[in-house]
């Protein structure tokens, strides 16, 4: 009886410790979201890697989701089936290219790459019509293309060029950094060179890319360097971060419908003496608060909107726990923030309280070169 007791002991011990192996290796929950990471890949870097996040916050490596160079800025098609990547790249006729991958649940299949028109592509974004645009750092200008429903990529179909002398002005150097669809086909977007913001239409006959009047609004102070920019969810206001002089610019729609610059936010503490660059910006979905990261005081900067006028106000700055955040994210829910932090390799995962603001650290997971965090 004793060998028959201490048999059943082991077997269960055995069990236990099969379902604990397991439990390591089980998929994804229904409460686990998915989301993309794209690199530089000049370090340890393969390309684009999947990672998910918990329902409390942690976050899991999931794996290679496919190789490519330098993929440094993500997004998704509308319908979420496709996801689109720029190369920061000049190696291709000296410009950078634009990929297209299927999504098969946390893998990438490549479908298509053209040539995004121009040099070090840095920002993407499409639209509902399948419309694609690019923002070159280096040549700075805007690419336009097109991608099908099955998630073919056009070649390149025109190019807007900030380093012009439309409308009697020289900018000779220009540095498109992002480029943002609004209704009917129009997108505005930032050049940190010019420190202007852009405002175009294409043209759904020839695909063209056409400036609209007035084209384009100087960004005001000294040197600002406009980079990314944030739409308010509930009014006719955006909110523009300055990477060089570590800004925030409020613009707003007049009587009249053209833009108009408000006022201007510091997303640095008073006081603070040292070298620091804006990054990247987000709105909370009901429109209550503004994050911005800080490169140099590596912090997210969270500032209170005020529902009347639009105003920040400075509510706190939290460390991002790392070196060099460049683009964060908010979860779908809203309910996490994280963090891209390039020089230290990590991204940071916090709990955001949607009463206040106000983040709080949850955990941080090794990540080579991370530079875009898509959900």
């Amino acid at each position: 009886m004793k060998t028959y007791h201490i048999l059943i002991i082991l077997i269960l011990i055995s069990c236990t410790n099969k379902k604990e192996n397991t439990n390591d290796k089980l998929p994804e929950t229904k409460n686990n979201i998915s989301f993309f990471v794209g690199t530089y890949t000049d370090t340890k870097s393969e390309g684009i890697y999947t990672y998910s996040l918990s329902e409390d916050g942690n976050i899991n490596k999931i794996g290679l989701a496919a190789k490519s160079k330098n993929p440094s800025f993500l997004t998704k098609s509308a319908d979420g089936k496709i996801l689109l990547a720029v190369n920061e790249l000049n190696s291709v006729n000296g410009m950078g290219t634009v990929e297209s991958y299927k999504i098969l649940g946390d893998s990438l299949v490549l479908i298509s790459q053209q040539s995004s028109g121009g040099a070090h592509p840095c920002f993407i974004a499409v639209n509902d019509k399948g419309y694609v645009l690019t923002a070159n750092y280096s040549s700075g200008n805007i690419g336009l293309l097109k991608i099908n429903t099955s998630g073919h990529l056009s070649e390149l179909l025109d190019t807007q060029e900030h380093n012009s002398s439309n409308h009697g002005k020289e900018n000779m150097n220009a540095h498109a950094h992002s480029a943002y669809f609004s209704e009917n086909n129009t997108f505005i977007s930032a050049d940190l060179g010019t420190n202007e913001i852009w405002f175009s239409t294409i043209n759904n006959t020839n695909n063209k890319i056409e400036v609209n009047e007035p084209s384009t609004l100087k960004i005001s102070g000294p040197n600002p360097g406009p980079r990314h920019i944030a739409f308010h969810p509930k009014q006719n206001w955006m909110y523009i971060i300055n990477e060089l002089n570590s800004t925030i610019t409020l613009i707003k729609k007049d009587k009249d419908k053209n833009y108009k610059i408000d006022s201007t936010f510091s997303t640095l503490p008073d006081g603070f003496k040292g070298e620091s660059f804006c990054a990247d910006i987000h709105i909370s979905n009901d429109g209550k608060f503004l994050y911005g990261s800080n490169r140099g005081h590596n912090s997210i900067a969270i500032f209170k909107i005020n529902q009347e006028s639009g105003a920040l106000k400075s509510i706190g700055f939290t460390s991002v726990k790392g070196d060099w955040p460049r683009n964060f994210a908010l979860s779908p829910d809203n309910n996490f923030l994280l963090v891209a932090n390039q020089r230290s390799e990590n991204i940071v995962s916090f709990k955001r309280d949607t009463a206040t603001g106000l983040l709080t650290f949850i955990e941080e997971i090794k990540v080579p070169s991370p530079v875009c965090i898509l959900f």
